[in-house]
Order: structure tokens, then sequence, then C-alpha cells
């Protein structure tokens, strides 16, 4: 039976977007999207919701009419990303492949894609937060880790009150941590629920620490276009005067960020015309966004104090209304 393109890029459409929310350290973030609505290209609406406050019940007239608000706010995904790869026809026929191509794009994903979307979003929490003046500068030690980072969930509990919070923290400050004396009996290990996996992770005080390679978690980024002298590689690499992010503490529902695989074509070797092979092409679309009221909730911390934004927009402002 011939292949059918259509059908099959749209199961690897499906395969790579849950690809993404379970292997991404910051894919527990995509569950903030649930309610936001998505029909291709490259916007997503995002429900706000508003309500009044309490008012006074009269023994005569019963209730006040109170009021809700269901508005959608229309954000543009950011991010803009794609490639393209052919498999030779000699190499793989129509029987195998499917098992080919899979084994290709889920590579490609994992190593390329997966490590370059953690670095966009928590860049952009570190400088959507650090803009908000909800960052600090410090440099880990074991004499004083625990009591900066004491500090830091106690702003946070401070205007969050009791909130699921997750700290997200580079391997090589969680391992200053681990091996911290005091810190042992706050330690335990827990469950962490990412799409539709559970993975155990070390907790501080009952707080999930989500451990990302130090890599992907600096202050900014520069990420290639492909096309530059020195940049056909794509990819991204840390900016010129980026710091090292030593964590992040965030309500759990705060951050929300959407990724999605759209238009992802197939075209057979009778169909590509520029060559005898078949040609995959791939375009990701995403975006990490933080609403004001939310921001207020996040902390982030790192060695160095990053240039100074020219304007509120290269700092990359949420923009959102409370």
């Amino acid at each position: 039976m011939a292949l059918n393109t259509i059908e099959a890029a749209k199961i690897f459409m499906t395969a790579l977007d849950q690809q993404m929310i379970e292997g991404a350290t910051s894919g527990w973030m995509e569950a903030n999207a649930g309610q936001v609505k998505y029909s291709g290209g490259d916007e997503v609406k995002i429900p706000t919701i508003s309500t009044s406050g309490l008012a006074d019940y009269d023994r005569e007239n019963g209730y006040n009419q109170g009021a809700v608000s269901l508005k959608y706010q229309t954000k543009k995904l950011e991010k803009d990303r794609g490639r393209q790869f052919l498999l030779d026809a000699m190499d793989v026929d129509e029987s195998n492949f499917i098992a080919n191509a899979t084994a290709v794009m889920s590579e490609f994903q994992r190593t390329q894609i997966i490590p370059e979307v953690d670095a966009y979003r928590y860049s952009k929490i570190y400088s959507l937060a650090n803009a908000a003046g909800n960052g600090k500068i410090y440099t880990p030690a074991a004499s004083t880790i625990l009591s900066a980072l004491n500090a830091d969930i106690s702003a946070v509990y401070d205007v969050a009150g009791e909130a699921d919070l997750v700290i997200v923290m580079p391997y090589i400050v969680a391992d200053i941590l681990d091996n911290t004396e005091k810190i042992a009996r706050y330690m335990n290990v827990g469950s962490f629920t990412q799409g539709r996996v559970d993975v155990k992770v070390r907790t501080y005080n009952g707080i999930p620490i989500v451990r990302v390679p130090s890599a992907r978690m600096k202050t900014a980024y520069t990420f290639n276009d492909g096309k530059t002298d020195g940049q056909t590689d794509g990819g991204f690499v840390p900016a010129s005067d980026a710091a090292q992010i030593n964590w992040i503490i965030s309500p759990r529902n705060a951050p929300i960020a959407v990724s999605k695989t759209d238009n992802f074509k197939i075209f057979s070797p009778d169909v590509n015309q520029k060559a005898d092979a078949w040609l995959i092409q791939y375009r990701k679309f995403h975006d990490l966004w933080i609403k004001d009221n939310a921001l207020k909730k996040v902390r982030v911390c790192a060695t160095s104090a990053p240039k100074a934004p020219e304007s509120p927009e290269d700092a990359g402002g949420s923009g959102d209304e409370t």
C-alpha cells in the first residue's frame, strides 16, 4: 500500500508535540496552556477570567449581582523555527521510511529542538522576572546557598501564599546544594508529573527541584538564523554577556508555555523535484508568557547582572494586564 504522506505527517506532528512535553525539562509549563486556543500559524489565544469581589448580603433583597468576564488575548508566538531534511531513496524505501524518518526526527528533536526550547524559556523567565525587580546576584557557595535559597523561597511565599512551587536549578548548583551538610534532613524524593509521565525528583521542603543542564540556563542566548556567515549550522549559543542562572523559583501555574509542530510536510522521491530523496520539512512555533499578576510570584537568581535593557520591550516585558 502506498504511503499516505498527509496522514503520516499528522501522526508525526502529534508524536513530536508529545515528545516535546515529556522530554523538555520545561515541559511541565505546557500544562498551563490547557485552555489556550491554537488553530495553526504563529498566533494563540489565551483566556483571561476576572470576577467581581464579595459584597454584603442583604436580608431583604438577597444577593448583590456579580460579574464574570472571559476574554481572550491574542498572542504571537515569537519563535518561528524550521529545518528540512533529505533521506536518499536508495537508503530508504517506502516500506521502511516511517521507521527511518521517526528515528531521524526524534533524534533531531531530542538533541537540537528540546535544548533550544528549554534555553529560550528559562532565559525569558529570567528576563521577565529580573526586569520586574525580582532578581538577585549571587555566587553559589556551600556556606551560604541554604540561606540564599531560603530567602528567595520565603519571598515567593510572602506574595503567593502556600503556592505549589517549582525550583528549576542547573546540575552544577544542585550539586552544591546536595553536598551541604545542613540540608540533608530537608531533602526527599517525590513524584513530578510532566505530560503523561511521572518522574522522580529530589525535593527541598516538599518543593520539587527540576535539574537542568547548565548550558540551558543562561540569562540570554543568540538563536542562529542558519543563513548568516558562521551560523549555517543553526542552533543557539549563549549571548556574549550572558550569566549563569542559579535558580528560578515559581508557582507551577505561572509560566504559560506553548510549542506547536505546524504544517509538518513529507514529500516522496516521486514528488520531490530537487533530489531522488524523501523530503521532510519541519516547522516549530513556540513561546512563553507570564501574566503580570503571576510575575510578582517569581524569583530568579544569577551569578552576575546582564546589561540594562534600553526599554521594557528589550527586556521581553510580558505586556499583560493584571
